[in-house]
């Protein structure tokens, strides 16, 4: 599923309806008792961070959403019904926090109090004004600091109807938004045939909550986590890393704006290439830090990148089907100005990752919280991440480009960069929001195009030096690495080819 945003996701004129929690289930939470679940730490620094910049004067969405079509004309009785039949399935979506003086505490509402309450907003003949329209709705209606904070809507046509649904980060990850098109149409055909889905209940993201945040609290500011964090942190400076180029900011001006960019890297055969080559180091995600690793150090000077590598926290098996914000993350350091060439890096990457993809399962908020002092946030968006996530083994994904289906993410303020480098069977897709400043935007410019060239230069070349290499070390001895090429030269790679596999999926 393709990451954009929601005025590049194809939207098309309609009649649009919409979707909310009925008011009288509004209304009955409001008096529920607590429940003894408390958030996840991730949440609750969600929510604490959108209240601190919401008091400073700036109201900065952060919704995430998904949009698919379903062909035809639509049935909107059986869709209402496939809708809150997936929502009850999930839920995180019918449990909310609230403040209780500076302590943040859920309530849930039962199972059978859940109503959707629909309504026909009307038609709209300009696909631009809808677009407007959906986005100021969406950042309502999805607002970290109210509940409910998620919304369904449709765009009935005669041929078909668009599905744009938006959901406050706290309830969903972009896992959890990959899987929707799948479950709603799943649920959608069962409706018009009359028939119920013979599926086991997915688990609770409030359940996993309880349960991350139990193990969390049993750890003290003297845990072998803390400390190798305290170091990481250290080391950049009191913080934690942005992009490592010049993005253009001034440190004394407001939150700036973010731009948002998106496109195919690669297509699908230079994409099985490169993931071939790097399998050895575990994948296409150690290629893809490890390119990076290169195209910053050749760019900025730096002789060590240092990130926040996103993973999952989906464990168990128990978590795969369920909706929720199952990520977590690990700090990592390259010294790039030590490697020679690409397979350098990718042994180094590959390294990084085995010795730190432990620590995503401490959640970030709490080892921060027992930092102290020692850390000094400066922004909502804590670092900046490079996510890689291969979505072809999700449910429905070779669907997705009939149906047109896409993952919405909202851009709106921030001095971090984001980026987001899916596996599509078309290929490898790059999202980033950044900045919207000229620096950043020229730099982003020169980072995605080097990127592409370099899994274009290991995908076409790096498998026949890699061949040859092994032919060569059979009949000779093992060549030496080369240097890592200039900007606009093709990557050399030294043929050496490393043992082991340590692939790793992310949600993004």
């Amino acid at each position: 599923m393709r990451v954009t945003d929601i005025q590049r996701c194809e939207i098309r004129p309609g009649r649009l309806v919409e979707w909310t929690l009925h008011p009288t289930a509004v209304e009955a939470a409001s008096g529920l008792p607590d429940d003894a679940r408390p958030p996840a730490y991730v949440q609750e620094a969600h929510v604490r961070t959108a209240r601190a910049v919401r008091q400073g004067g700036l109201f900065v969405p952060t919704w995430l959403g998904t949009a698919f079509d379903v062909p035809g004309r639509v049935d909107l009785g059986v869709l209402e019904g496939a809708l809150r039949d997936w929502t009850l399935r999930h839920e995180t979506l019918r449990s909310g926090l609230r403040w209780v003086g500076d302590e943040l505490r859920r309530f849930t509402l039962d199972a059978d109090r859940v109503v959707l309450h629909r309504e026909d907003i009307g038609d709209f003949p300009d696909a631009a004004t809808l677009t407007r329209y959906l986005q100021d709705r969406f950042d309502l209606a999805a607002d970290a600091l109210a509940w409910p904070n998620f919304i369904f809507t449709a765009v009935v046509r005669d041929d078909s109807t668009s599905v744009y649904m938006a959901f406050d980060h706290t309830n969903v990850d972009a896992y959890s938004i990959q899987r929707i098109a799948a479950e709603i149409h799943e649920l959608y055909a069962a409706g018009l045939d009359g028939r119920a889905l013979d599926r086991a209940p997915a688990a609770s993201y409030v359940d996993f909550c309880a349960t991350e945040r139990g193990s969390a609290d049993q750890i003290d500011d003297t845990h072998a986590i803390v400390a190798r964090w305290r170091e990481f942190i250290n080391r950049c400076d009191g913080k934690l890393p942005n992009f490592p180029v010049d993005l253009g900011l001034d440190p004394e001006g407001p939150l700036p704006t973010q731009k948002f960019m998106c496109e195919m890297l690669v297509d699908a055969s230079d994409a099985a290439a490169f993931e071939a080559y790097c399998r050895p180091y575990g994948g296409s995600l150690t290629g893809i830090l490890a390119a990076t690793a290169l195209i910053v150090g050749e760019g900025s000077g730096q002789h060590v990148y240092r990130t926040v590598v996103p993973f999952h926290t989906r464990a168990h098996s128990q978590w795969a089907d369920s909706v929720g914000w199952y990520v977590g993350g690990a700090p990592i350091e390259i010294p790039v100005a030590r490697a020679p060439d690409f397979d350098s890096a990718l042994e180094m990457v590959r390294a990084e990752l085995r010795e730190s993809r432990p620590l995503s399962r401490m959640p970030i908020a709490r080892v921060l919280q027992l930092l102290g002092s020692d850390f000094r946030p400066t922004s909502p968006d804590l670092y900046s991440i490079v996510s890689f996530v291969d979505t072809r083994g999700i449910p429905g994904a070779e669907r997705w480009q009939d149906l047109r289906a896409y993952a919405l993410l909202r851009v709106s303020y921030g001095d971090q960069v984001c980026a987001w480098i899916t596996r599509l069977h078309e290929g490898l897709q790059f999202a980033s929001r950044y900045p919207d400043t000229g620096v950043a935007a020229k730099n982003m410019r020169l980072y995605v195009e080097r990127l592409r060239e370099l899994i274009v230069s290991v995908a076409r070349e790096g498998v026949a030096a890699r061949a040859t290499a092994v032919a060569d070390d059979m009949s000779r001895s093992r060549p030496g690495p080369v240097r890592i090429p200039q900007p606009g030269e093709p990557l050399t790679t030294s043929g050496n080819h490393a043992k082991g596999d340590t692939r790793a999926t992310l949600p993004g």
